[in-house]
């Protein structure tokens, strides 16, 4: 997604399902994956686990390989960003675990590369797989969005407002949204203090990765920090407002959910408060920066410290 979240970008998980409710709408249907149990949000009583998916697909929804990100030298859409969304409607909380892109992992179409390479190779079904096999945790849903779309949700809101804890000054910032050319770049700046975003310089704060300290970790922070500003925003939405916000999504959405998964969770979702909403990221200790013969950075993983902090919060299948 991220790349939401898109980036990262996307939407918060649980936050994001009023959005979703519209988005379903607009193609007067849900899209089933095989392997994603339609039954596991029934009555939304049992807790359940979302991945949620943001990609560099900028320009178009993604159908086939032959129309997706161009970056993607032509294997298909990468998911810049993905994050694990635990909803426990009992005890009205949410965990969010964002999955570092650069993570070197067996795929489960076979072979070991970045993570965000899995949907390429199978779309939804592929990363999903990719992320139960490695993680050993159980996926019942998935939501993906493109960077297009997150820019139009966050200007229909209004903007979001940020404490910027982790300014950005990027001089390699991809131009793909505004030009035509996949690999120019441009400058960009996100000043530290309270920041009101609109979705363009939202996108920018999510999705650059070339001047944090703290690399793709901190990157995490700052899409988990815009999907919660983006939460706070939908509470302003009113029902005159949905025509427009299912028009913003443009074919830059893809979900499992059925209208009727999105209607029998919003009470629930409308209770949330701050103090239960949980963050997690892959700090220092996790993972092992190191260089591919080829000279592709990938980050290598402690699965011994992983899958322990993991499993805290994601049940162990």
């Amino acid at each position: 997604m991220l790349g939401f979240l898109a980036s990262g970008a996307i939407g918060a998980g649980a936050y994001f399902l009023p959005l979703i409710n519209l988005a379903v709408k607009q193609t007067g249907k849900s899209v089933v994956v095989p392997g994603v149990s339609p039954t596991a949000m029934a009555g939304t009583h049992q807790p359940f686990t979302l991945l949620l998916m943001g990609s560099d697909n900028d320009q178009k929804f993604c159908t086939s390989r032959s129309i997706c990100d161009p970056k993607a030298k032509g294997t298909g859409l990468l998911t810049q960003s993905m994050i694990l969304v635990r909803f426990d409607p009992v005890a009205h909380s949410v965990t969010m675990f964002s999955i570092p892109r650069d993570l070197y992992v067996p795929l489960s179409t076979g072979g070991t590369q970045k993570i965000m390479v899995a949907f390429s190779y199978g779309g939804a079904n592929a990363a999903i797989a990719t992320v139960e096999r490695d993680f050993q945790v159980h996926v019942d849903q998935y939501a993906w969005i493109g960077l297009q779309g997150l820019i139009n949700i966050i200007n229909k809101f209004g903007g979001v407002d940020v404490p910027v804890l982790n300014p950005v000054l990027d001089d390699a910032y991809p131009a793909d949204i505004n030009s035509n050319d996949p690999y120019g770049t441009y400058r960009v700046a996100v000043l530290p203090g309270a920041q009101h975003l609109d979705g363009a310089h939202a996108l920018e704060y999510v999705r650059s990765r070339h001047s944090d300290l703290r690399g793709d970790f901190g990157r995490s922070i700052r899409q988990q920090q815009v999907l919660l500003a983006l939460r706070d925003q939908s509470y302003r939405v009113s029902a005159a407002d949905l025509p427009d916000l299912a028009t913003a999504f443009a074919n830059q959405f893809l979900t499992s959910m059925s209208i009727q998964d999105i209607a029998s969770l919003l009470p629930a979702v409308r209770d949330i408060g701050p103090s239960q909403i949980r963050q997690v990221t892959l700090v220092d200790g996790y993972t092992t920066g190191r260089t591919l013969p080829n000279g592709e950075d990938v980050l290598l993983p402690d699965w011994s410290r992983i899958l322990p902090l993991v499993h805290q919060y994601f049940p162990a299948t």
